[in-house]
């Protein structure tokens, strides 16, 4: 097809006949990733159009939205979309919706609009939430409970909501939702973290990744640490370990000083397949390392003997290095004064 056929094609997409209209969507899909600078053209137009069939029937809406997923990760569309607050309430209040039926696809372009800043944002809004989500008016919650309670098609046939940890991810980056996470909400009594702490070892590799690098990314809330690794709290240490532990025998010694759930792993037991995820980890440890009562605990619990076995088993130079700084970090003698102490100091650098 010439660039001023497909240029025609485009032009349907925002024709008053929804026949027509949903003839030249669904064409115009596999365009928007081998020509998309074509619905660029005119000064962003066809970004605007396909924002509007959003709200068009769900054939129709789930080929704009599928457009928009492929396009938002160029700057430009990124900005026209992740700037438009009408657009962005639409999309939330459709996403909570229990028989919305392009939910993953809304999850999909919510990660995308993530990696843009100003989405730092949706901590401040509100909506309301469906009574069969049993949340509290704060967007960020809602997204939350959906990612809990909506996984494997369980709140909504049509999702999993998977993706939405990509969002948790992005938005961990910034200090303000890295408090959210490791505050205890009022409606629920309980710390947003804890919620998805359990999908380290989820089957979606896109769970576990993104739930990876949200906890690595709220690790940087440092004041948080104590919290972090209290048992009565949020007990992320087991979820951090677990999923980097394969089947390896450890002396008995180590073994009987590891923690609960790391003792007595089955012989079927496998560390996550993903090396990055398993970097990932490594990662949030050392960080987790930056005061001096995570690292006594982590040596404590033998956290070494599986570093160790975790270098010797995982064949990738990140997960390798990563590994080498933790056990450094690990095995260093501690300064005798106090004042060596940087439970309050400086980040150790991963």
């Amino acid at each position: 097809m010439s660039d001023t056929e497909l240029q025609e094609l485009v032009d349907f997409i925002a024709h008053p006949n929804p026949q027509v209209r949903l003839g030249a969507i669904e064409g115009a899909v596999p365009y928007s990733l081998s020509h998309p600078s074509i619905f660029k053209a005119e000064n962003l137009r066809h970004i605007r159009n396909l924002k509007v069939l959003v709200r068009d029937h769900p054939r129709i809406a789930k080929s704009a939205l599928t457009i928009l997923v492929n396009l938002t990760g160029d700057q430009d569309v990124l900005k026209v979309v992740a700037t438009d607050d009408e657009f962005l309430g639409l999309i939330l209040e459709k996403i909570v919706t229990a028989d919305e039926s392009n939910a993953d696809l809304i999850a999909m372009l919510l990660a995308n609009l993530s990696k843009w800043d100003g989405m730092k944002g949706i901590l401040d809004k509100k909506q309301k939430a469906p009574e069969a989500l049993n949340s509290n008016d704060l967007v960020m919650n809602q997204l939350l409970d959906l990612f809990v309670k909506g996984m494997d098609g369980t709140y909504n046939k049509n999702a999993n909501f998977d993706y939405l940890a990509y969002v948790f991810a992005d938005l961990a980056k910034h200090t303000e939702v890295q408090k959210h996470f490791v505050e205890r909400q009022e409606y629920d009594d309980e710390i947003p973290l804890t919620k998805i702490k359990v999908f380290t070892e989820h089957k979606s590799h896109t769970r576990r990744k993104g739930v990876a690098s949200t906890l690595k990314n709220v690790a940087f809330e440092i004041s948080s640490h104590p919290s972090f690794l209290d048992e009565d709290a949020m007990n992320i240490l087991p979820y951090l370990l677990l999923p980097i532990a394969g089947n390896e025998e450890y002396d008995d010694d180590d073994m009987l000083d590891m923690l609960p759930d790391l003792q007595l792993l089955p012989p079927d037991k496998q560390r996550d397949p993903d090396p990055e995820i398993v970097l990932t980890h490594v990662e949030t440890l050392t960080i987790l390392t930056t005061t001096r009562s995570g690292r006594d605990l982590m040596r404590q619990v033998k956290v070494y003997p599986l570093i160790r076995e975790t270098h010797m088993h995982v064949n990738h130079d990140g997960v390798k290095d990563a590994c080498e700084r933790l056990v450094n970090v690990l095995m260093r003698d501690e300064a005798e004064d106090e004042g060596a102490d940087d439970d309050d100091n400086e980040l150790v650098e991963v």
